[in-house]
């Protein structure tokens, strides 16, 4: 299972997998005891691929955090997350030296060593597919912005703007009889009698 398919969700406690699109939100399973529920659309759901940990440099991506810890763990459980805050740092700047003390806080180093040990727990530790992939569809878009050609510029007027053609009138003088002569064929005094 990937790590976009699973899920934190504020307010609850654990992981969950995305099951499917409910009605008003979406329904999750959770990975600890398999019950499923429905979230509501208004709750704050996040997928763990979304998430990153803020470094002096950036941000690290939490999929190379939790590998940073099973390396460092050889596979094996962590910490708890329930022992002191200054042990959870100093655990922390072991495995991420470069994490942002001032922005990173302490809640976040307990959600993400809780959720290693529930990753490791049952299994869900190889992230490497995910890597793989994740370069094959990077290297698929630049090979498609490289092949693209400039794109065409069309100017399109704003909307709600009417168009405004400025043609210019002519005015053509009505044919007058010729003075003393008698009327050509097919003039209009004569289709008018």
């Amino acid at each position: 299972m990937a790590l976009k398919d699973i899920m934190s969700i504020s307010g609850y406690s654990g992981l969950y997998k995305f099951v499917s699109q409910g009605r008003n939100g979406i329904i999750v399973e959770s990975l600890t005891d398999g019950k499923r529920a429905h979230i509501s659309a208004s709750a704050k759901v996040s997928a763990l691929s979304d998430i990153s940990i803020f470094t002096h440099e950036g941000e690290e991506p939490l999929n190379k955090v939790l590998e940073g810890i099973k390396q460092m763990e050889n596979g094996a459980p962590t910490i708890s997350h329930k022992v002191s805050d200054d042990e959870l740092r100093d655990y922390f700047k072991k495995v991420l030296p470069n994490f942002d003390e001032e922005r990173v806080y302490v809640s976040d180093i307990k959600k993400v060593i809780a959720w290693y040990n529930q990753l490791q727990n049952i299994g869900m530790l190889d992230f490497s597919e995910e890597e793989e992939k994740a370069e094959v569809d990077t290297e698929k878009v630049e090979e498609k912005t490289e092949k693209k050609e400039k794109p065409k510029t069309d100017v399109k007027k704003p909307s709600g703007t009417k168009k405004v053609t400025t043609a210019a009138k002519t005015k053509v003088a009505p044919k007058s009889k010729p003075a003393g002569g008698p009327a050509k064929k097919g003039s209009a005094s004569q289709r008018k009698s």
